[in-house]
């Protein structure tokens, strides 16, 4: 039986990195000072931060995140963006690095997950990997595609060859040792290693240890390596895992569990792991997806966290909702935790519709199942931040921001949904214009859910949204 959780620490609120789903902006948002996990994020246009089954490479003191763009409705392959950023809070979108291209593998009504991007040491070249699939999953293979600038455009290539044949498994990742040798990785636990031009597969170094083990990611600290993955539940969020070894040949020792049992890591699926090298310290960022099919474009967020690494063991034993690492030194860095709440019983809190009180022993927050209901707040401010119980039963809530002239500044779309009731932040604002907003929340009126290949479903039984809190900076 799952553990359950529940989330109510201030220790990070309001320590804001953001952007939202299929926004309206107003204006260019401000920076941001801290990572934010769970909610909507922007980019220097104001527009969503796309990218997820993502991996980053550092070039030159520059950090250039690939991740999979999105639709919403539909899985098939969006294109590949790229952002860059040199502190990892504050991301410029760059281009799609690479787009759907006019037939083939990658051609309209295909999929095209997890890219990771690595530069081969011998040739210089910037090769991207990534798992290309039919849309029914039944044509898997792991490919490659290069480009001369790491942003690109990347050249796609076709299958990644071993033995002269495709490897022919879904998740994948990669792994760039300290000599420079290159790995593809594959679900299960396969490691391939690269030739010197990484266009190609030498070596098949360890074979498949686990069932499952899917969304794999490998990082080295010292003298053992970590490699951890998730279980085998398509979309839906579990306890995702991890391995050790002294040797990437093995023997690889299961050790457990990454983050406290029960809370499905956070509600994420590990897609990389990031070692943030600095002068003092070396910080290894845990970087996951939180699904949300069928919104994948307008309601799936990110969930960045600091990995603790102790000998052999590794864990993220509290979730952090803001925080951020000095990429000089390496270090993370405390933040402000100020800001004013605004309660469900405040009488700047209107509600319409039909609202139930939480019952005896749950966290404290109004929930509605009413298809028309809605609630809005008005706060006075720089940056608000909505905190809202994700319930089993949980669905989609539209938001939209309004200024004291009535113009809708912000909107988004978030989801509710959790196998477990948690606390946490579903949407903050960038930093605004001091001034008096009104933020507005409605049902949508479904949730996320997953079909696999059996027909089976999985997801949110409902379509139930709540109001806890909201959080304003002055």
């Amino acid at each position: 039986m799952k553990t359950m959780i529940w989330t109510t620490t201030r220790a990070f609120a309001l320590l804001v990195l953001t952007g939202l789903a299929y926004p309206t902006v107003a204006q260019t948002p401000r920076r941001y000072d801290a990572v934010h996990s769970g909610t909507p994020w922007l980019d220097q246009r104001g527009l969503p931060v796309s990218a997820h089954g993502a991996g980053i490479i550092k070039d030159g003191d520059i950090y250039y995140l690939f991740g999979e763009a999105h639709e919403d409705m539909t899985n098939a392959f969006a294109g590949f963006n790229c952002y860059s950023s040199k502190d990892l809070v504050n991301w410029r979108f760059e281009k799609v690095a690479l787009p759907v291209q006019r037939s083939g593998p990658l051609g309209p009504n295909t999929v095209g997950e997890r890219p990771k991007v690595m530069r081969s040491p011998s040739t210089g070249e910037y090769v991207m990997f990534m798992h290309a699939d039919a849309i029914d999953y039944r044509g898997q293979f792991v490919g490659y595609a290069t480009a001369k600038n790491v942003a690109g455009p990347y050249t796609f290539h076709g299958p990644l060859l071993f033995d002269g044949k495709p490897i022919r498994k879904w998740d994948m990742g990669t792994f760039q040792d300290k000599d420079g040798l290159g790995y593809i990785l594959l679900h299960g636990g396969d490691i391939y290693r690269l030739a010197d031009d990484y266009r190609s597969v030498r070596e098949h170094v360890n074979q498949a240890m686990a069932h499952g083990f899917e969304s794999p990611a490998l990082f080295r600290k010292d003298d053992i390596y970590f490699f951890v993955g998730s279980n085998l539940t398509g979309w839906e969020r579990n306890d995702n895992y991890y391995f050790t070894a002294r040797s990437l040949r093995g023997p690889w020792t299961r050790q457990g569990l990454i983050a406290p049992e029960g809370t499905l890591t956070w509600n994420s699926q590990v897609t990389f792991v990031l070692p943030v090298e600095g002068t003092r310290d070396t910080t290894f960022m845990f970087m996951g997806d939180r699904w949300s099919y069928p919104r994948q474009a307008s309601a799936a967020t990110y969930i960045w966290q600091p990995l603790m690494v102790d000998g052999d063991r590794l864990a993220m034993p509290a979730y952090q909702e803001a925080w951020r690492i000095d990429t000089a030194t390496g270090t993370l860095q405390p933040k402000r935790t100020d800001g004013q709440i605004i309660a469900a019983t405040d009488r700047r809190v209107r509600f319409v519709g039909t609202w139930k009180q939480a019952a005896t022993g749950e966290p404290s927050h109004r929930m509605t199942v009413d298809k028309d209901a809605s609630f809005s707040v008005k706060f006075t401010g720089t940056q608000a931040g909505l905190y809202s119980v994700a319930r089993p039963d949980g669905g989609y809530a539209r938001i939209s921001v309004r200024n004291s002239q009535g113009d809708e500044v912000l909107s988004s779309t978030v989801d509710m949904y959790s196998q477990y009731l948690v606390s946490s932040a579903k949407f903050i604002t960038p930093r605004l214009p001091r001034g008096t907003y009104t933020m507005n929340v409605s049902v949508v009126g479904d949730g996320w859910y997953w079909v696999n290949k059996k027909g089976e479903r999985s997801g949110s039984k409902g379509h139930a949204i709540s109001f806890e809190r909201l959080e304003v900076r002055q």
